[in-house]
């Protein structure tokens, strides 16, 4: 159960910082390294007792990869949805009467699948190859690489598609009116396809890794 605790735990600050950061601070220039730094404090403060996925996609990759229970899958996923959507409703309390701005994807849905399945492929496989390796077993830069990681496709790929890169955080992002419903099957296509094609990269390129 603790780690189920600290998946919520950690998606709800994560999706918190995106939505007060966006919705509340105006998306300033800082906004992408706020996420990214949440992300990677979340991850060394639970690291060590859930793997710090805070990420359905990441739980996927981590699972084809080897190093996640099937008996977990699914309660890791639950956790964290439930965190964004608690998180989401605690930043519509927090924002008061501040309008929110819809992510427009003026690009057309083409854009958005393919900037969201590369960034979330880059992350999960950043995650399965730092944090789940065993020649980086005991590392101390794990939550600093993934933290970047998401802090660069927000700056790379943010103005396309929003930069999710994470399931939960698509969820939250709709709960909150930042992002439409109807788009809300685009995430959750590219992000668990990249997650998956993740955990099957690292198989691949560390057959001996089992």
């Amino acid at each position: 159960m603790n780690k189920y605790i600290v998946e919520f735990i950690g998606t709800f600050f994560l999706v918190l910082t995106v939505g007060c950061s966006v919705v509340i601070g105006g998306a300033g220039p800082l906004t992408p390294l706020a996420i990214g730094a949440v992300l990677m404090v979340m991850i060394f403060a639970g690291g060590h007792i859930s793997g710090g996925h805070f990420n359905p996609a990441v739980t996927l990759a981590v699972w084809v990869r080897g190093r996640c229970a099937t008996k977990d899958v699914v309660p890791y996923m639950a956790a964290q949805v439930a965190g964004a959507v608690v998180a989401a409703l605690v930043t519509c309390y927090l924002k008061g009467s501040r309008p929110v701005k819809p992510i427009e994807l003026d690009g057309g849905v083409g854009p958005v699948l393919v900037a969201e399945f590369l960034f979330t492929f880059a992350l999960a496989y950043v995650v399965v190859n730092v944090a789940t390796a065993k020649a980086n077993t005991g590392n101390s830069f794990y939550g600093l690489a993934i933290g970047f990681t998401v802090l660069a496709g927000a700056v790379a790929v943010g103005s396309i598609s929003g930069g999710a890169f994470n399931p939960a955080v698509a969820v939250g992002i709709s709960v909150l009116g930042m992002s439409a419903w109807s788009s809300l099957w685009i995430y959750l296509l590219a992000n668990l396809a990249g997650g998956a094609a993740a955990g099957a990269a690292f198989r691949l390129l560390n057959p001996e890794d089992a």
